[in-house]
């Protein structure tokens, strides 16, 4: 006779995803493997929001909205004289990781308006307030491998250490050097007290030099 076989009972895994022995099965593990690879690519892709991002936004907002009247009334303007080229200029630059794009800003210089025109690109993090001076691809003051690493991990901004040091007319004040110099030691501290210089010398640039009345008077010879 044959022998009888014998049945035995097994039980299903109360987790379909597992195994005796609490061990992952292969699509489970498989599907872990991609999460955690998902999860390291959005760690790359994802910005890191630092303080002086942070500044970036709070700031940026509040310039934006006042400042958004005077660009208007300025494009409108420039567009009813028949601006040649536009009232907008469209100009490629590289920003944040080599990213290239497209930087716009009304074409005049009157009241400082072409930079308060680049708010919006400050709001959506092209730019940065306070940051080395935005280049075109290609440029060759970033051809070099230094300058070429600190300006991918930098955004560019606004105005920067190099643009309120250019009217001192120091030997030492090479916008190149300057613009390492802030890569090195930037922070919201420093982003403040060029931003409070910029401001400084666009009013002082703006107001008109006038001397006193009394001191005309008093330099002129008196004749006796």
């Amino acid at each position: 006779m044959p022998p009888r076989r014998r049945h035995t009972s097994a039980r299903r895994p109360a987790n379909p995803g597992t195994t005796r022995g609490h061990f992952p099965s292969r699509p489970a593990a498989r599907l872990t493997g991609l999460t955690d690879r998902a999860e390291r690519l959005a760690d790359r892709v994802t910005p890191r929001v630092t303080a002086e991002r942070l500044l970036d936004l709070a700031l940026g907002t509040v310039l934006l909205a006042l400042t958004a009247p005077a660009v208007a009334l300025a494009a409108l303007a420039l567009t009813a004289r028949r601006t040649p080229g536009g009232a907008w200029d469209h100009r490629p630059r590289s920003g944040l990781d080599g990213r290239v794009f497209a930087l716009r800003s009304l074409r005049t210089r009157r009241l400082r308006l072409d930079l308060f025109s680049r708010l919006p690109h400050v709001v959506r993090g092209d730019l940065a307030l306070v940051g080395p001076a935005p280049l075109a691809p290609g440029d060759p003051r970033a051809a070099h491998p230094g300058a070429r690493r600190w300006r991918q991990e930098l955004r560019p901004g606004l105005t920067g250490l190099a643009q309120v040091r250019a009217r001192s007319n120091l030997p030492w004040d090479d916008p190149a050097l300057l613009d390492q110099h802030y890569a090195e030691h930037h922070g919201v501290a420093l982003n403040l007290a060029i931003l409070a210089e910029a401001v400084r010398s666009t009013l002082r640039a703006a107001l008109p030099r006038t001397r006193p009345a009394d001191a005309r008077t008093e330099a002129r010879p008196r004749h006796t």
